[in-house]
């Protein structure tokens, strides 16, 4: 997989080739890992509240507004069912967007350290959750974490807030 930095957009600013026709390739046969790699990758529920209650990082990538509880979705979506606002008790709001620059590119290093080792308290120490609305946008601030600053302990919460907002009994912080 490779991931293009500054996405389509950028793409078609710099003038690259982009091709309707739809590519055909032979079929071929994969290797499939006989191993997961859920616990080194994903955060349940029950790993998300314990985070909640400890002192290793936990950031909410959400919108500002999804964070304080104002509205349960992105801003540019249509609500998608999530019955309580607001963000998991002891989470701090890093919204991913912060990673990247206005073109979409990411930041450089010294930069995202700065937002995630200064400001999030993330470390090579230190397991850190990151979450979302639905695991999307988390896993591009895991991308960011975990490759761009090489770190090998995050995890992404991939039930995110649609769990956790939805969750009977889960403990909800709102802020103003």
């Amino acid at each position: 997989m490779k991931i293009l930095n500054g996405g389509r957009d950028k793409w078609k600013a710099e003038g690259r080739p982009m091709k309707r026709e739809i590519p055909k390739y032979p079929e071929t046969n994969y290797p499939v890992p006989k191993k997961r790699f859920d616990s080194e990758i994903r955060a349940f529920f029950d790993e998300a509240l314990a985070q909640s209650k400890g002192d290793k990082p936990l950031i909410d990538v959400r919108s500002p507004g999804e964070y304080r509880g104002e509205i349960t979705h992105m801003p540019e979506y249509p609500q998608e069912g999530v019955l309580r606002g607001g963000h998991i008790p002891g989470a701090k709001s890093m919204p991913w967007k912060t990673a990247t620059n206005d073109d979409s590119t990411f930041k450089p290093a010294s930069e995202l350290g700065r937002i995630y080792f200064e400001q999030c308290g993330v470390s090579p120490d230190k397991d850190t959750v990151v979450y979302c609305r639905i695991g999307e946008r988390s896993s591009h601030t895991w991308f960011v974490l975990t490759y761009l600053l090489g770190l090998n302990n995050v995890r992404n919460y991939d039930g995110s807030w649609t769990e956790w907002g939805n969750k009977v009994g889960a403990p909800i912080e709102k802020s103003a």
